[in-house]
């Protein structure tokens, strides 16, 4: 059964008498409901496909964060082959918010990088809700030295509402940890391809997603701050979160127009939950086709379009 969202009321009535039809057809074998069914999928799919086609900001960040779409051990269990996770910053501790390691894309090895945020309690408390603390930035810069070490690409997919903001992290240096993390995504001599899969939060994604590409799926949003956090700054009022979604710019359409982001990976009607698979391949996709442009570049050029193409955002606003 999927989990509806407030505005989805009326593709969940429909769908809710097409299981009741179904399960009374199952009860008694005499009652034919197959053309009712079939009426109902057809209106379901319409009030879906127009549902969807207009979403407003706010609504599409409900949809980022829908509890039942894939997550990145989704797209790592489907994308990539021999991937071998790799534990601690080699300072501190291992953080479980972001897995990074080594794997095989399509054949080739490639560097992995991504924020999971679990999918029920026990793992979303492991995985700390995808918000990462310094030791896991850390890891990552060391992951991405290694791959830089050995000429590996590096894919990153990014699904954070922002770094962990507790005082142990503060204490730890969670500003450095994003900013040396940044800092080596612009100095690596090998291509990044970054992918946010559902929210990108603040600093907290961008310190994984300075690539030489970087995509954002159909109903994904990337922000500096959460609508919730800039509604309590801007008006005291974290109920305004709605406004201030949609002030924000923060939907891919918007990214794409600004030149923040690269292209827009397609999700089905209905969002990525409703056919994983298809998304994920679709994503695998858009990265593969990156990486073909990118590996062809001499890594000093990668790293001198990589530092340009940040130093233009926003210059021709």
């Amino acid at each position: 059964m999927h989990n509806y969202l407030d505005f989805e009321k009326p593709i969940s009535d429909l769908e809710g008498k097409i299981h009741e039809l179904r399960k009374l057809a199952e009860e008694d074998e005499s009652i034919d409901t197959t053309d009712e069914v079939g009426r109902l999928e057809v209106r379901a799919r319409e009030a879906m496909a127009d549902i969807y086609a207009k979403l407003t900001p706010w609504q599409k960040t409900q949809v980022a964060r829908h509890p039942q779409r894939p997550h990145f051990v989704d797209y790592a269990k489907q994308l990539f082959e021999e991937f071998t996770p790799l534990a601690g910053d080699r300072k501190f501790a291992e953080d479980e918010a972001i897995q990074a390691g080594l794997g095989r894309f399509r054949g080739e090895a490639v560097a992995i990088i991504g924020q999971e945020k679990g999918n029920d309690t026990k793992s979303r408390l492991k995985h700390n809700f995808g918000s990462a603390r310094p030791e896991g930035y850390r890891k990552a810069i060391r992951v991405m030295e290694m791959a830089d070490r050995f000429g590996l690409p590096v894919i990153t997919l990014i699904d954070t509402a922002g770094a962990y903001p507790g005082i142990g992290a503060e204490e730890r240096g969670q500003a450095e940890a994003i900013a040396r993390s940044t800092e080596m995504c612009l100095n690596v001599r090998v291509p990044i391809v970054s992918v946010v899969l559902g929210e990108g939060g603040s600093g907290g994604a961008i310190a994984i997603a300075t690539g030489d590409r970087v995509y954002m799926l159909e109903h994904a949003i990337y922000s500096v701050i959460s609508p919730e956090g800039a509604a309590s700054i801007l008006w005291r009022d974290s109920t305004r979160a709605k406004e201030a979604a949609s002030n924000m710019k923060i939907t891919a359409e918007d990214l794409k127009t600004f030149g923040i982001i690269d292209g827009i990976i397609q999700e089905p009607v209905g969002g990525a939950h409703r056919d994983p698979a298809a998304v994920i391949g679709r994503t695998g996709d858009v990265i593969a086709s990156a990486l073909k442009d990118l590996t062809a570049k001499p890594g000093d050029q990668l790293r001198k379009d990589r530092r340009q193409r940040y130093l233009n955002i926003g210059r021709q606003l």
